[in-house]
């Protein structure tokens, strides 16, 4: 177990050479770095598109392009314990970017929000995803040059809390969208359109609300 998180994260996050046109399943950074890519190129999108409108459908191509570096990962089973929990935080990474497309998305096509509201939401999500990202900057601490003197339990230390710290940025995007969807029930409530809220966020997307 010698320097085991050192070498993990060097497989998980930073092994992020040019892909090749076939991918290698045993290769989990590369996908790890496709993941912290999509949610970045997310971010960027939500400040610079020139409406709500727009910067949605733009910021849905990132993520259906990016999805596939999300699944992939997901699918990578043989990884020893430690490495497991980094490939869990860089997941919920690729969870709060699916929150997001998933749940505003259903947000554009309600009536109870208003473009200036929706507006809001969308910021809302791309400053969430955004300190998120911004903790996987921690992680790269224990492979730098200075951090080679780090001992094996430092080094699960900072996995530990930036999981600890992503877990619960991930929870508050839940609590989010729970939250602004509750906002249109009870709006919908007063004009006796209840049900019609109730089909559109429904059963089927219920794993976030």
């Amino acid at each position: 177990m010698k320097k085991i998180i050192y070498v993990v994260w060097a497989v998980l996050v930073l092994a992020a050479a040019p892909a090749k046109a076939q991918w290698v399943v045993s290769d989990p950074g590369s996908y790890a770095q496709g993941i912290i890519n999509t949610a970045n190129q997310i971010i960027e999108t939500s400040a610079t598109a020139s409406n709500t409108l727009n910067s949605f459908k733009e910021v849905k191509k990132v993520f259906d392009q990016g999805k596939q570096y999300y699944d992939a990962l997901k699918s990578v089973n043989n990884l020893v314990q430690d490495a497991r929990r980094v490939q869990e935080t860089v997941l919920l990474v690729g969870d709060i970017s699916d929150m997001y497309v998933t749940g505003f998305g259903l947000m554009m096509n309600d009536p109870n929000f208003s473009p200036q509201e929706l507006s809001a939401i969308a910021f809302g999500y791309s400053k969430l995803l955004n300190e998120t990202t911004g903790l996987l900057g921690d992680l790269s601490q224990i492979i730098t040059a200075s951090s080679l003197s780090l001992s094996d339990k430092e080094r699960i230390d900072i996995i530990e809390r930036v999981h600890a710290e992503v877990l619960h940025y991930y929870n508050l995007v839940r609590y989010y969208t729970k939250k602004n969807i509750s906002v249109s029930f009870v709006r919908a409530r007063k004009q006796h359109d209840t049900q019609r809220v109730l089909e559109l966020y429904g059963p089927a997307n219920q794993k976030y609300w």
